[in-house]
């Protein structure tokens, strides 16, 4: 009697198993041909008003200091500043402050490295949470956003 009712439940298993298989062996196949998702399911990309939750991912302090570095207008000073000094001076830039509960931003100090001291060229500030840059307007000591910020 037992193995009449394992059967069928068994027989449900495998069969399920089995095609949830083909169905995403097929959509592998399709991905690696080039189609999405859209393609096979179509109204799929559109918004269908379901939300999903996303855990939101913090910058750490290397990304906030590439982020600073890579700005356009620091690696022209860098290069201005190597240029003229016949590349004696170089230009650096270390994390000079890290994300609190009341200031969450990285601090990135952009400097001269000359050989018995440095000098600030820029200071700049990265939100942890998204990557938005302000940059130090030293006349009014208070941050600016990247747009607002017009430098030499």
């Amino acid at each position: 009697m037992k193995r009449l009712i394992y059967s069928p439940l068994m027989a449900c298993l495998l069969i399920g198993a089995t095609s949830q298989l083909d169905i995403t062996q097929g959509l592998n196949n399709y991905s690696q041909m080039g189609l999405t998702s859209s393609i096979l399911f179509p109204g799929l990309d559109q918004n269908t008003g379901v939300r999903v939750s996303q855990a939101t991912q913090e910058l750490n302090e290397k990304t906030a200091l590439s982020l600073v570095w890579k700005l356009p207008q620091v690696q022209r000073k860098a290069r201005e500043i190597e240029r003229l000094s016949k590349r004696t001076i170089r230009v650096a830039a270390i994390v000079d402050g890290y994300p609190t509960p009341n200031e969450p931003y990285y601090k990135v100090q952009v400097f001269e490295k000359h050989p018995d001291e440095n000098v600030t060229i820029y200071w700049f500030r990265v939100l942890k949470t998204n990557g938005v840059i302000e940059v130090l307007d030293l006349v009014n000591n208070q941050y600016i956003s990247l747009e607002k910020w017009k430098p030499d």
